[in-house]
């Protein structure tokens, strides 16, 4: 047995089974990062000693747990007691956080192994991870290419076999979109559903931890573990958490699935127009009733959303600079100098662009212009999803326009970079549950790139929208297709 190449679920049990012992399992894991990670630089971090700790612990049953022993990466925005919580930025470089994040603490008592942490778009702002000050990431398909952002870390360490499967983090699609160009199965929950209590905040009413994993029944395993009520995030959701593996493989009958004809436009890639319009046939096949729906208001998400996040973010933000928190200048000229080149120093041009547009929406004379209607655009969406989703139980869509492009392809160009976030953002905005798995690929350059589905569904609705993809994913097997690494 390969540990490397079979899926969470499967290196689970076989722990359990003591057919593979968590030690065998980790090291496997620790010498394909050694081998794999200088060129695709998934990791910021790998903690090697005391994962192989952690994984001695759990063949001596004393890390029992529905993980136990299974070695999982958390992307670097996500506080630990263990390491340094960088944010990928030269801000917090040498940051050591006093506390757990929830969903950390909760995959250390299920028994997982943490290999690492994962390289993110510094302060998960970015399209491409090619914002990391700690350098980029690489899609394993093509390294040449990007593997999409923030969460690009993340993605690549579950489509390269660094990992059983890990978190990242989505604010405007962070989760989906490296998912979708890495060829890997990433859920961003309905906003409330995990707690947010030690994730580096972003844009905070945006902002949503959730799983990558190699196919639909390992992301259901981890959102049972990461997901629930929790006194420490006033927005956590006071809810029931439904077992989202004990229904996964009933099919849905008479399932009524939405598409909509602003998802469906010119602007995507012949290849991704070509899955999307199978996936929706094998839909069909399955029984599923397909139906047209109108969001109307979809073409105003990527200036809502901007404005929201970077509003947000420059609130957030503002604590970085070099006194309260964060990298502080050597030897300041005085004390607004202090302020200023601390956070000159600290901060990336991406996060700099974000912090001033944010500020700029939200000061004096321009706020009731720019952040107040962006909130309007916002319930204007959420209105949107509301009304389709009195027909359908999901609506299905690509995650991106184009698979995944070279990078510096468009770091020349703000605007169009933040259009990539275009099937994304107004499931954030919206604060719904969306999913995105592969659903086949596209040739470029003799390479195969692969493109991904996104499902999205109304709030709370993670069990059945995990049942959907499950059933596509079922018999499409997309998913199944792995990059070819040199070396093996």
């Amino acid at each position: 047995m390969d540990v490397t190449q079979t899926t969470l679920t499967d290196l689970r049990d076989a722990i359990a089974s003591r057919e593979v012992t968590s030690t065998q399992a980790t090291r496997a894991y620790l010498d394909r990062i050694a081998a794999h990670d200088k060129t695709l630089g998934a990791y910021t971090q790998v903690f090697e000693e005391r994962a192989m700790q952690q994984a001695a612990a759990a063949d001596a049953g004393k890390r029992p747990g529905v993980l136990a022993g299974v070695p999982i990466a958390i992307k670097d925005n996500l506080c630990s007691t263990f390491g340094r919580t960088t944010c990928s930025s030269r801000m917090l470089e040498n940051f050591r956080a006093p506390y757990d994040a929830t969903v950390v603490a909760k995959l250390e008592a299920a028994g997982a192994v943490i290999l690492g942490k994962t390289n993110l778009d510094e302060f998960a702002m970015g399209s491409s991870c090619e914002n990391s000050a700690f350098g980029v990431t690489r899609n394993p398909w093509d390294t040449d290419r990007v593997p999409g952002g923030s969460s690009g870390g993340s993605a690549v360490a579950v489509a390269a076999d660094l990992c059983a499967a890990s978190l990242g983090s989505d604010t405007g699609g962070s989760i989906r979109m490296p998912a979708a160009l890495c060829g890997v199965v990433g859920l961003k929950p309905t906003y409330g559903r995990v707690s947010r209590f030690g994730l580096v905040a972003y844009a905070s009413s945006l902002d949503q931890v959730g799983p990558f994993a190699r196919n639909v029944k390992d992301a259901a395993l981890m959102l049972n573990v990461i997901a629930g009520f929790d006194k420490m995030d006033s927005t956590s959701a006071d809810a029931p958490v439904p077992d989202y593996l004990a229904d996964l493989d009933k099919p849905i009958e008479g399932l009524k699935l939405g598409v909509a004809r602003q998802y469906m436009s010119d602007a995507n890639d012949p290849a991704v127009a070509r899955a999307i319009e199978a996936a929706i046939g094998a839909y069909r096949n399955l029984g599923a009733r397909i139906i047209e729906v109108d969001l109307p208001h979809t073409e105003y998400g990527i200036a809502a959303y901007y404005m929201v996040a970077t509003a947000e973010a420059s609130s957030n933000l503002a604590r970085y600079d070099g006194v309260h928190y964060g990298h502080r200048t050597a030897k300041p000229d005085d004390l607004i100098d202090l302020y200023a080149a601390s956070r000159a120093e600290g901060f990336g041009d991406e996060v700099k662009r974000r912090i001033m547009l944010g500020t700029y929406a939200l000061s004096s004379g321009y706020y009731d212009a720019y952040y107040l209607r962006a909130l309007k655009v916002r319930r204007l969406i959420k209105e949107d999803f509301d009304k389709a989703f009195e027909q359908v139980d999901a609506i299905i869509c690509p995650t991106t326009t184009h698979p995944a492009f070279r990078f510096g392809e468009k770091t020349d160009d703000p605007l169009a970079m933040y259009l990539n976030d275009v099937y994304t953002v107004n499931c954030n905005l919206a604060g719904i549950p969306g999913v995105s798995l592969p659903c086949g690929f596209s040739e470029a350059d003799g390479v195969a790139l692969p493109i991904g589905m996104q499902l999205l569904g109304p709030a709370m609705s993670e069990a059945k929208l995990l049942r959907t993809a499950r059933m596509y994913e079922a018999c499409e097997r997309h998913g199944a297709r792995r990059p070819v690494m040199a070396g093996g």
